[in-house]
């Protein structure tokens, strides 16, 4: 007897459809998986044969053939289980096979026949719907995720005799069904908030103006001045996420296995702040079977890194590609897959060694050849695709002593919203949705300067030394300045501000 049951293998952050094709034959009892699965598609047979006769049903004592197909696609992970649950099932008689051809299952089964959750079920459905199929059969815990996706009916299923009882007619599933703007609107509030950081006038402009173009951001000031505390409070003035960016990012998420099955999507932006001892494959994403790193589950979000000259320099170079292009390659000898990385980046580190270059307080025990060597762990062309260099001074007393309130993050994020609009507006048939993703051709386009901005700009390249793409981001910052103030053109005080936000380009950097 030959049975076939639709699943989906993962391919990144993308699925494609997988046929589980199984097959009894007359001879000794075995059980032989085909179709370049991995280890633990191997172990799939002992915990569905397991699975089958514990759930009251009953294994064929027969030679049994399963083939993952296509069968030059690699197969990873346990979510063939159930499918191939139900392939031998159906190819036994217990299981009518009418409805399978139009039915995608994904599951990981016990060895009691309970239905576990697996990774990347949503863009599993999203493959499903895209072949035209009817149904998705799922555990519980992935359904809510999966039901996102318009066009396909989602089942949640909790074990194996309820999918049995289901596909023979015998019971009736009520499809999931997902309130989108219920979802968004159960969204957690933020846990931190700019009111509690008093001081920082300027740095706290200087967030704004990153929030706001979607530009990278790198704060430079003596420890305790409060670099961690302002950068883990940027996803509170970023603007609220749309339906697109929240779908994208549980999908990377989804297929990280960070999703809680509790709710549909990812509807706040991600912070993530790895160790400065991360490994390169652990930042950029890898492995034998490619996963995502911290910069894709930084998606949409903000990557924080705090004590930037204390990551390994290899490890900080391999960002230069995502913070260029907002994906991330990774190429294997029998693969190659991209996985998004369209993120913010924020960065900070001490102004030397001992962290009190410049304090006037409390006096610098590093030598000049100290120093120097510290700041040469970043490299040029990084700092180069930072947009915005910021020095974070000490906090004074009188700032901590006042009782009078910090503006807001939900004041903050008006502004932001309002020039975020203005750049949709603008970029509507571009392509892009801010002004950091401006190409040269954007630049020409949206950033003429007047002939007071020009000399000015002149004059500060030849002073700080700008390269190419150093020039590209002031005029890019200076954009999105003049998008806050309202502004059609890019006046002289907003390219004299974005200049000031390239302190690291000064001789003293060098």
């Amino acid at each position: 007897m030959l049975a076939k049951v639709f699943s989906s293998a993962l391919l990144g952050i993308d699925a494609a459809l997988v046929e589980v094709e199984v097959d009894l034959a007359a001879g000794l009892p075995s059980f032989t998986v085909v179709g370049l699965p991995d280890a633990s598609v191997k172990e799939s047979r002992e915990r569905v044969k397991a699975a089958i006769q514990n759930s009251g049903l009953d294994f064929p004592l027969r030679r049994i053939t399963v083939n993952l197909a296509p069968a030059d696609l690699r197969k990873e992970g346990s979510a063939y289980d159930l499918p191939m649950a139900v392939g031998i099932l159906s190819a036994t008689g217990a299981v009518p096979g009418a409805q399978l051809p139009m039915v995608v299952i994904l599951g990981e089964l016990s060895l009691d026949g309970r239905v576990k959750p697996v990774k990347g079920a949503l863009s599993s459905a999203l493959a499903a719907q895209r072949a035209g199929m009817q149904s998705l059969l799922v555990p519980r815990d992935n359904a809510l995720e999966a039901a996102v996706v318009d066009g396909i009916t989602v089942y949640a299923v909790d074990t194996l005799p309820q999918v049995v009882e289901w596909l023979t007619g015998r019971l009736s599933l009520e499809p999931v069904q997902v309130d989108l703007a219920a979802a968004f609107a159960a969204s957690p509030a933020a846990a931190v908030d700019f009111a509690e950081v008093k001081g920082q006038a300027q740095v706290k402009r200087a967030l704004e103006v990153a929030a706001a173009g979607g530009h990278n951001l790198l704060m430079l000031g003596s420890p305790g001045a409060g670099k961690s505390m302002l950068a883990r409070r940027l996803t509170t003035i970023l603007p609220v996420m749309t339906l697109a960016e929240a779908i994208e990012t549980t999908r990377v998420h989804s297929v990280a296995g960070l999703t809680d099955g509790r709710t549909a999507l990812v509807t706040t932006r991600p912070f993530r702040a790895p160790h400065h001892t991360i490994s390169d494959v652990g930042l950029i994403g890898g492995g034998a079977v490619p996963m995502p790193g911290e910069v894709s589950l930084a998606h949409h979000g903000v990557l924080f890194l705090d004590e930037l000259p204390e990551f390994k320099r290899h490890v900080l170079e391999v960002l230069r590609q995502p913070l260029e292009d907002g994906v991330v390659t990774i190429a294997r000898a029998a693969m190659s897959v991209t996985f998004p990385a369209r993120l913010t980046l924020v960065a900070a580190m001490n102004p030397c060694p001992c962290g009190h270059r410049g304090d006037p307080e409390k006096p610098c025990t590093c030598t000049p050849l100290d120093v120097k060597k510290y700041l040469g762990r970043i490299s040029g062309p990084l700092l180069d695709r930072i947009d915005i260099h910021i020095d974070v001074p000490p906090v004074q007393y009188r700032d901590l002593a006042t009782e009078a309130p910090a503006e807001s993050s939900a004041s903050i994020r008006s502004r932001v919203n309002a020039a975020r609009a203005r750049q949709q507006q603008r970029y509507a048939a571009e392509g892009i949705f801010c002004n950091a993703q401006m190409l040269p051709k954007h630049l020409r386009m949206y950033c003429q300067l007047e002939t007071m901005g020009q000399r000015l700009l002149e004059a500060a390249m030849g002073r700080l030394g700008l390269s190419a793409r150093g020039y590209d981001r002031v005029l890019k910052v200076a954009r999105t300045i003049a998008d806050l103030a309202g502004a059609d053109h890019i006046l002289p005080e907003h390219l004299a501000e974005a200049i000031q936000y390239r302190s690291l380009d000064r001789d003293r950097w060098s």
